[in-house]
């Protein structure tokens, strides 16, 4: 009899991992092209066929950044396709998706995007109780040799962490 408790307790603790996976969208592109200074999570306003869209999988970020416009934050670039049983009720993939941020955090992003070189991108697409948030990042744009460090810097940490093992 215990054996089947463990066998109970383990399909729930499967059951429970697997509600709270959620898909998540990674920006790898900005990780390289950008050096991240800070980053603030913000809530996106999505249509329902979106929402269904991006748990499908498919949407891309890659190409997206952030636009500030009458005391507004907007997701430009963004592209979620047609959810396949949406007929009608699907919107522009490439429509502009508004930011949901507080007031604050929006003068503060916009005073500091007019600084030189710095800009607002979406680092990471993710559900959180059913509702989905962006992970923005402000960042500054990296030079070629910049990116030639970073690299260098992982292989070597690569390399270190294979003669430790």
């Amino acid at each position: 009899m215990p054996k089947m408790r463990q066998v109970r307790a383990k399909a729930k603790e499967v059951e429970a991992a697997r509600a709270h996976r959620s898909p998540t969208l990674e920006n790898r592109r900005a990780r390289h092209e950008y050096e991240i200074l800070e980053s603030l999570e913000s809530g996106i306003a999505l249509s329902g066929t979106e929402v269904k869209a991006v748990r499908d999988g498919g949407a891309s970020i890659s190409e997206a950044y952030v636009r500030f416009r009458d005391r507004e934050a907007w997701l430009v670039g963004m592209h979620i396709p047609p959810y396949k049983q949406g007929s009608f009720s699907n919107l522009d993939p490439g429509r502009a998706r508004k930011l949901l941020l507080r007031r604050e955090q929006i003068e503060r992003l916009r005073m500091r995007v007019q600084e030189k070189g710095l800009t607002v991108v979406p680092l990471r697409l993710y559900f959180t109780r059913g509702i989905a948030k962006l992970q923005l990042g402000l960042a500054r744009g990296k030079k070629l040799w910049d990116k030639r460090a970073t690299v260098t810097k992982r292989d070597v940490e690569r390399e270190i962490a294979r003669h430790i093992r």
